[in-house]
Parts: structure tokens; C-alpha cells; sequence
């Protein structure tokens, strides 16, 4: 018999999961493939992420095959009192909740942290929205379109562009799940030191900001300011992928030697020894004359040449890979009910407690009785519950 897989870093942690769309189920994610036992509430009608794009099943998106694998499913009508209480039964055996409700819904659903400290004490709970609690916009609704403007994102795309321009892709979203994760250990890590549980926090529009000014704060952050936020070399619409003579490529040389070993490369000797490049902030002050220098000797070689260069000269630089080509290089699983699919591979590798995906995503409760059963309830209670439409499952 072969030796049981290592078990994940949060392995025995139960997590109970009240958020939708992608920020919150990114979070619980990350925390499932990392171990812990997620339990999500979902409703009948299913969550947003289920019809985000093609998929191969009305309640299965490319999107949601991934998003919600190491999951259990129930699916349940909080606005039912009997749901309710369901709820606080099973907040009763989990360490952490997760919620990405706005504050007046969880006033009117009796889910804030005071509601589930009484099921569990020392609980770990995380509430992200889009604006801060205690501000004027508590409870307005936000979408990652809305944080990236609110936040400089689309800001720093209008010094680059001449308009604002939101990014191709939900980075407030996964920027904000990221943050619940961190945020959610720290909160375990105390838990462990203490037996304290705590409520944690994780505004949005906070995390963004938190983000972006790491850079882009740049001389604007001193007092008095010693210049404009947004870093330079950044922000410019000369910093982009390079033209080969066959393709696309990305060349970052960030030294002398680097410039160097290009200019000489390229037959730009009037170029050697110039003073736009001899030390860092220079580099930095003279970034859009430098890519424009090497954009135009790029060009006169194919791809792989100029990376068989790069590598001998220890240059920074990768062709520009599309999606497609990312997706296939994940490795294939099957889903039990819908079939092959890509299955996005974990983002950091452990040598002792591995992430894993141990369980496919759930249908909508798909694991009604399973997860009842475990906390206490009878069968004739899971019937009753299902029959008086408490749980729900769809078609």
C-alpha cells in the first residue's frame, strides 16, 4: 500500500464560506488547496461565477471548475429562521468565516462577528467589502471595476495612455482574496498563540491602495512631497513587449552590463558609455529614451535569437506566451459529472505539507446531508429542512 499524501499546512482547519462572484471564493480557494475543509453557502439559484463564461454544465463555468474546487456545498435560505440556525450550527465547528456581504446584510441576516462569536468564541472572522465599515460607504456596493477606479489603478493606465483604462483582468478581485488569506493565517497564527480569535477586516478600496502606492506612492508619499506619485519608469507607454523579426518578445536589461552587452549587440557604439545608463537613477529618469533604444534593436533578429542572447548575458527576458499556451501547460483532470478539464495549478509549492486538490467543485448542495449529518442533524431533520425548503437543491 503506497504512503498517504502529506497532509496541507492548514489541514484539520474548517472554514465556513458566506462570500460570492471571485474575491471571496479566490480566498477560500487558496485556503482549501492549502488543506483547510471549506464549507460554502451557496444559494438554489447559484452563484455568479457559475455562468462566468462557456462551461460544460448550466451550473459549471471554465471559471467555477476551478474557483470552487476543495469545497462542500451547502446550499441554504438564510432568510429562512431555520436556515439561519443551520448556519450557526455548522459556524459552530469552524475556525475561520469568511464573508464578502456588506454590512447591512449581515445586520439583517444575524451573521456580524458578534452573532458568530456566540456559536464559536475563539472563530477567526473575515469580512471584505468593497469600503471601510466605519466609513460613509459601508454599504455601497463595489465590483472590481469600481475599486480600480477608485484606487489609482485607472489612474496610473491614464499617465500611460492619455485615458483611464481598467486592467484586462478582476485585479481588485484576486489583489483583495490575497489579502483575506494573509490576512485569515496571521488571525490563525494569533488564534494558535492566544486561543484568541479576532475579527479581521479587509476593505477593498484598502487593499488596492495598499497595493498600488507601494510604487507608485514615489516622491508624493514624503512630506513634503519631492515629487509626483507614480513611478516613472512604470507608468511610461514606451515600457511594452518588443518586435523580433518573427514575434513578440520581452527584454528588461537592468544594469550597465546589460545595456552594455545590447548596444554592442545592436552596432550601437555611440551608445556605449553613455551617461543615461551608467547608474540606476539615471536608468530610471532616462527609461523612455533606453526602451525606445531597444525596441528598435530588437528588431533586427528573431525571438530565439535574442534569447539564446539573453541567457548568455544574463539578460531578463521571455518571449510574450499567450493564454492559450498557459492553459494547456496546466495539467488535465476529470470532473466526476462534466468531464476533462485544465486544472490551474496551485501558486506556491511546499516541500513538507503540498497544496492539493482533493475534492472537484460542488454543484449546489451537493453537500446538503453530508455536512448536516457530520454537525448533529438526524436524516428525518435533513428531510425536513429539505422538504420545507430551508436546503435547496437545484435541477
Amino acid at each position: 500500500m503506497s504512503a498517504p499524501s502529506p497532509a496541507g499546512a492548514l489541514d484539520g482547519i474548517r472554514v465556513l464560506d458566506l462570500t460570492s462572484v471571485v474575491m471571496g471564493p479566490y480566498a477560500t480557494q487558496i485556503l482549501g488547496d492549502l488543506g483547510a475543509d471549506v464549507i460554502t453557502i451557496e444559494s438554489a439559484t447559484g452563484d455568479t461565477n457559475r455562468v462566468m463564461g462557456p462551461g460544460p454544465h448550466r451550473w459549471m463555468s471554465g471559471v467555477s471548475l476551478n474557483l470552487l474546487r476543495n469545497k462542500r456545498n451547502v446550499a441554504l435560505n438564510l432568510k429562512e429562521p431555520r436556515g439561519r440556525d443551520v448556519m450557526l450550527r455548522i459556524a459552530a465547528t469552524c475556525d475561520v468565516f469568511v464573508t464578502n456581504l456588506r454590512p447591512g446584510p449581515l445586520q439583517r441576516l444575524g451573521m456580524t462577528y458578534d452573532d458568530l462569536k456566540t456559536a464559536r468564541p475563539d472563530i477567526v472572522y473575515c469580512q471584505a467589502q468593497g469600503f471601510p465599515t466605519d466609513g460613509e460607504r459601508a454599504n455601497d456596493p463595489a465590483y472590481d471595476d469600481i475599486i480600480q477606479a477608485a484606487t489609482g489603478m485607472a489612474d496610473a493606465t491614464r499617465r500611460s495612455y492619455g485615458e483611464p483604462v481598467l486592467a484586462p483582468t478582476i485585479f481588485a478581485d484576486k489583489v483583495s482574496g490575497l489579502t483575506i488569506v494573509y490576512g485569515v493565517l496571521a488571525a490563525l497564527l494569533h488564534r494558535e498563540r492566544t486561543g484568541e480569535g479576532q475579527r479581521v477586516e479587509v476593505p477593498m478600496v484598502e487593499a488596492v491602495e495598499s497595493f498600488m502606492l507601494l510604487e507608485h506612492g514615489a516622491g508624493a508619499v514624503l512630506r513634503p512631497p519631492m515629487g509626483p506619485a507614480g513611478y516613472e519608469r512604470i507608468i511610461t507607454p514606451e515600457r511594452r513587449p518588443q518586435r523580433t523579426l518573427d514575434g513578440w518578445i520581452h527584454v528588461m536589461p537592468y544594469s550597465k552590463e546589460s545595456y552594455d552587452a545590447l548596444f554592442t549587440a545592436g552596432g550601437r557604439h555611440d551608445l556605449i558609455g553613455d551617461e543615461r545608463y551608467q547608474h540606476g537613477r539615471a536608468r530610471i529618469e532616462n527609461s523612455d529614451f533606453l526602451y525606445q533604444q531597444v525596441r528598435a534593436i530588437l528588431a533586427h533578429r528573431t525571438t530565439d535569437e535574442w534569447l539564446v542572447f539573453c541567457r548568455a548575458n544574463d539578460i531578463p527576458a521571455t518571449r510574450v506566451v499567450t493564454l492559450e499556451e498557459i492553459v494547456e501547460d496546466q495539467p488535465e483532470a476529470t470532473h466526476p459529472v462534466v468531464g476533462t478539464y485544465k486544472q490551474v495549478r496551485p501558486g506556491a509549492r511546499f516541500s513538507s505539507t503540498p497544496q492539493s486538490v482533493r475534492r472537484h467543485a460542488p454543484f449546489p448542495g451537493e453537500h446538503n446531508r453530508e455536512v448536516l449529518l457530520e454537525i448533529g442533524y438526524t436524516d428525518a431533520e435533513v428531510d425536513a429542512l429539505q422538504a420545507g425548503g430551508v436546503l435547496r437543491t437545484p435541477r
